[in-house]
């Protein structure tokens, strides 16, 4: 069974965007960097295409937040934003989602198997002129990448990804165990208001033998509005006291991710045997407790490994 199959209206609209891509990736760069800022978001998603017997329609999902967008990095080639939420009643601080832009990437990493992400190269053609997005855990451990070009038609910066996998969303997995991967395309929208990210999603269920069960296909809306109403000090203060803290999570991350084969984690699919001890060394940070190198390298240690080169 071929998953390409499962959007072919999303997958035009990837051909749609090589053929107006503007080829001048210095305005690639500011599309991206236009996505800092602070932000009111609103998540939705709803299952549309029903693809098996029997299988019913679960309900809408419906949530939001107030998130600021920090720039990490910023290279001509290689441009890096977190995400971190912000309660407005209290101003409690917590570490969202990243995500990472390369120019012409080399090379990337794809969910493959359970907990486990393998690194594989890109060829030249669908790299070229291209950016890859990858997105990151708020332990920064990885979630997919996807590759497309940023297309300017009548004024709208918009970029389309090519389709990939993706693990279960926590919305998903503290509920649904009929799946176990999701195949995803991703299109990234600059508004008036701020930005909005689309995804295409199918739920399949990947069995060991190799064959793919489509349930369900799903689209999702996250929409990203700026705001002047809610005070983001408490994430640009917790950002600066562990940013490099972070810097050192994200080199043991990167010794598994720029390299061939990849990684498996040895947690389970939650993934708190590594938030938590990597959220308690933050905070001991932004405490002005100091945090060894080797600190980190144990929570790694104990719960990353190389993947498998039978899983490539």
């Amino acid at each position: 069974m071929n998953i390409k199959t499962a959007f072919p209206f999303v997958l035009g609209l990837c051909a749609f965007a090589d053929a107006a891509h503007a080829q001048d990736p210095a305005s690639d760069r500011q599309s991206i960097l236009a996505m800092q800022g602070d932000y009111s978001v609103d998540f939705a998603f709803d299952e549309t295409v029903l693809l098996q017997p029997g299988y019913e329609r679960h309900p809408a999902m419906r949530s939001g937040g107030e998130e600021t967008v920090i720039v990490v990095e910023d290279t001509p080639a290689r441009i890096v934003l977190q995400h971190i939420l912000v309660d407005a009643k209290s101003g409690h601080v917590t570490k969202h989602w990243r995500q990472d832009w390369i120019y012409e990437a080399p090379q990337r990493f794809e969910f493959t198997a359970d907990q486990t992400w393998t690194v594989h190269a890109l060829p030249a053609e669908q790299t070229r002129g291209a950016w890859t997005q990858c997105v990151y855990e708020v332990s920064d451990a990885p979630r997919y990448c996807g590759t497309g070009r940023w297309e300017y038609r009548n004024g709208t910066a918009t970029w389309t990804s090519d389709l990939s996998w993706r693990p279960l969303p926590r919305r998903e997995y503290v509920q649904r165990s009929d799946y176990n991967a999701l195949a995803v395309i991703n299109r990234h929208t600059l508004t008036p208001e701020g930005w909005t990210h689309e995804q295409f999603n199918t739920k399949v269920l990947r069995k060991p033998d190799g064959a793919q069960v489509e349930l369900a296909r799903e689209f999702g809306f996250n929409d990203y509005r700026r705001t002047g109403d809610v005070d983001f000090a408490p994430a640009r203060d917790y950002w600066k006291a562990t940013a490099a803290y972070w810097a050192k999570v994200r080199a043991h991350w990167d010794r598994y991710l720029s390299v061939a084969p990849g990684l498996r984690l040895k947690t389970r699919i939650d993934g708190m045997s590594l938030i938590i001890p990597l959220f308690t060394q933050a905070g001991d940070v932004q405490e002005g407790r100091p945090v060894a190198d080797a600190e980190i390298a144990k929570v790694f240690a104990q719960w990353v490994e190389p993947a498998s080169s039978r899983q490539r």
